[in-house]
């Protein structure tokens, strides 16, 4: 991002932050950096992030799948707050003048102080049939007509929240590791490439400073995490 986008989302962050209040995290990230980076956040105390938090994993498969190139946001899609709390994302793609992507501008909003009161109100208008169907405020839309986003039909993954690249790539890892119910130190050639492809797929290295994390949980030298990716990288694009 130049110096100028730089300032004037930032400006915007601050702005939707005041106007929109506590309940809205606004959040600018410079994807133009070597390491990619929070660099302005409004209301940051709902997901527990500051300045300098790395991309989240939803962030990082956007980049990876290159879905900016035909979309120009990312709507309505899950995350969890630093509390556990269910948010409502949105992304806005910041591209520059040749399309390519630069920043990320999210907005989550955490409607869990509607959700109870849309419940209170619930039970005092209908209490019989309120506590026969013993509805949570887990189950009911912050607004009547509002579609929850884990109903849009959007398969995408949850959005987590980092504070750090080591705790970002460790939760991509043991996702990948539990589902394959073996210990790093006895998983195969074969395996540790198809979990690296995962990583990959995922977006995962887009975080500078995931290779040696990664090496260090699969129990291997960072060199043949470089050579695996190298080996995937040639599989996909045998012309180059």
């Amino acid at each position: 991002m130049t110096a100028d986008m730089i300032h004037r989302y930032s400006l915007l962050v601050e702005f939707l932050g005041r106007m929109l209040g506590p309940d809205y995290e606004i959040v600018l990230h410079d994807i133009s950096r070597k390491q990619p980076s929070v660099i302005a956040i409004a209301n940051g105390q709902i997901s527990g992030r500051t300045i300098g938090a790395p991309l989240t994993n939803v962030a990082m498969q956007i980049i990876a799948e290159r879905a900016y190139e035909t979309q120009d946001w990312k709507l309505n899609y899950r995350g969890v707050s630093a509390k556990g709390r269910i948010l409502r994302c949105s992304t806005l793609f910041i591209k520059d003048e040749r399309g390519a992507l630069v920043g990320l501008l999210c907005i989550n909003f955490d409607d869990s102080h509607f959700r109870e009161l849309s419940e209170r109100v619930f039970a005092l208008c209908h209490p019989d049939d309120y506590a026969a169907r013993n509805i949570s405020i887990s189950t009911m839309p912050c607004c009547a007509g509002t579609k929850d986003p884990a109903d849009s039909g959007d398969s995408s993954e949850q959005e987590i929240f980092y504070n750090s690249i080591a705790s970002a790539t460790e939760a991509a890892l043991s996702s990948l590791m539990n589902s394959s119910e073996l210990p790093a130190d006895r998983l195969t050639k074969e395996e540790r490439l198809k979990i690296i492809q995962l990583l990959d797929q995922k977006g995962t290295f887009t975080l500078k400073g995931a290779v040696p994390v990664v090496a260090q949980k699969l129990s291997c030298s960072q060199a043949s995490i470089y050579r695996y990716l190298s080996k995937i990288h040639q599989e996909q694009n045998p012309d180059k």
